[in-house]
């Protein structure tokens, strides 16, 4: 890796003023300087991106599938560059880095396979005496720039979530990427510019809150995609009232698991879906609804299990858990387990902060509407309640604000899908974690996690305008 990184206007690697110091969350060692840009640098990406579209729209879905196959082919030439940033930056541990770049490869063959299938329809208009012989020919087109504003967890994978199929669709793309992690756009935006893509078709601009706001305000956006914390979220849309919108929000998974399920495959799925990247994922799992009749026995194995990952360096091969992204993030995560225990509830195990460090911690005995239960922790945090009632169990999942994804493990079908009928979340994964996720399915959410898709088509369908060519036959 480099040491400093430009910002990346119509095509070209620009210099700011500001230039900023990106730290390590595990030792705060300086691993890179970012530039970031003014608000006239923002505008002058946003110009750019709006000059180009006139190229980008006329684009052959030939070209754009070609475009986009090149850029996964180098996102896998540079895997070990591109996981060593997130792990740097970010502070995921190294093997669990080299997972989210496989993933990016994939994301970006999958819009350029879907970069040639955005299928119009015919159909037929002469439904009345005075429009036989008439016709209609509907037709998905892009819609001009959009901007894509992404968080810290995933500093590839959901980069790609937005400008994969925004270049898939021929629309432009200003990137304003997570300031601790800028750096991984950057890379991606040096690989995406030696493609045959107009330049102004990408640009990446890291930059402060205000710089930002051009974003929101330039009449030339036509579309955001947002992916962060509700409360910046819904205030964007407020000021981004006359755009498209579409919010990730964050989450507060739970997972059901039933006596008939396959306690030897749920086991480690819970693991890597509860503490995963110190539980700082979206669909993380913050709940777990456990059978009565099963819960001695799980919760024996999950406790062993847990104690067992192996916390330390993130660029360290054996390590599972990582720093947290910063110290008030696992502030904020201590404060709730105190807050927790001081009303009864009982730590199984973990529950303590060394630095940006926080130990993998079970919790039992926690009531509902304590924050650590009921709001997203976005920590390496779990909280376990035994059940004896499935319905019981569907209610408590539905006891939270959030609604993105949840799992279910049971080998009853009829159970699977009165969960799907019941819980108010955007996906319900059986037998499996809701951290689960394959990138072409769409997903999102509900209530506070936000509205919109994600998955290469369905994120397509959202950056596209339907238009109706109507065909009179009869002159």
């Amino acid at each position: 890796m480099k040491k400093e990184y430009k910002l990346l206007i119509n095509g070209k690697w620009q210099e700011a003023k500001d230039k900023r110091d990106i730290r390590s969350p595990y030792d705060q060692s300086v691993v890179g300087k970012v530039h970031f840009a003014d608000k006239k640098q923002v505008k002058d990406a946003v110009f750019a991106a709006h000059e180009v579209f006139s190229r980008t729209k006329r684009i052959s879905s030939y070209e754009r599938s070609k475009a986009l196959e090149k850029i996964s082919d180098e996102i896998e030439r540079r895997k070990d560059e591109l996981a060593k940033s997130i792990t740097l930056t970010a502070g995921k541990a190294i093997k669990s880095s080299r997972v989210e770049v496989a993933r990016a490869v994939n994301t970006f063959q999958i819009a350029a396979e879907e970069a040639k299938r955005i299928n119009g329809e015919v159909i037929p208009l002469d439904l009345s005496p005075q429009t036989k012989e008439r016709w209609g020919l509907v037709r998905r087109f892009p819609i001009g720039v959009i901007t894509g504003i992404t968080p810290f967890n995933f500093p590839l994978n959901l980069v790609a979530h937005k400008v994969a199929p925004a270049l898939a669709s021929g629309n432009t793309v200003v990137l304003r990427p997570a300031s601790q992690v800028s750096i991984t756009s950057l890379l991606l935006g040096e690989i995406i510019i030696d493609t045959d893509y107009p330049p102004g078709g990408m640009n990446v601009v890291p930059s402060g809150y205000d710089a930002a706001e051009v974003l929101l305000e330039d009449e030339r956006v036509k579309m955001v995609t947002f992916t962060g914390s509700p409360s910046i979220g819904w205030s964007l849309k407020k000021k981004a009232y006359k755009k498209r919108v579409t919010l990730e929000l964050g989450g507060n998974a739970a997972v059901v698991i039933e006596p008939d399920a396959n306690l030897d495959f749920a086991l480690p799925r819970t693991i890597l879906g509860a503490f995963a990247y110190s539980g700082q994922v979206c669909i993380s799992i913050q709940r777990i609804f456990l059978h009565e009749k099963i819960y001695d026995r799980f919760m024996a194995d999950f406790l062993e299990a847990t104690e067992k990952l192996k916390m330390g360096d993130p660029m360290d091969e054996e390590t599972d858990i990582g720093p947290m992204i910063n110290l008030d993030a696992a502030k904020q995560t201590e404060e709730w387990v105190n807050e927790a225990v001081e009303n009864r509830a009982r730590i199984v195990c973990g529950g303590k902060r060394e630095g940006t460090m926080y130990t993998p911690t079970i919790l039992e005995n926690v009531k509902p509407e304590l924050r650590i239960s009921w709001l997203e922790a976005f920590a390496p945090v779990v909280v376990v309640y035994p059940y004896k009632d499935f319905d019981e169990a569907i209610k408590g999942v539905n006891f939270s604000i959030y609604g993105l994804q949840a799992g279910i493990f049971t080998n009853d079908l009829r159970k699977a899908f009165h969960a799907y009928e019941l819980l108010d979340v955007g996906g319900v994964i059986v037998n499996d974690i809701p951290t689960f996720r394959i990138d072409h399915m769409p997903y999102g959410g509900v209530k506070e996690s936000g509205f919109g898709r994600e998955g290469i088509k369905y994120a397509i369908e959202e950056m596209t305008e339907i238009k109706l060519m109507a065909i009179n036959l009869k002159c």
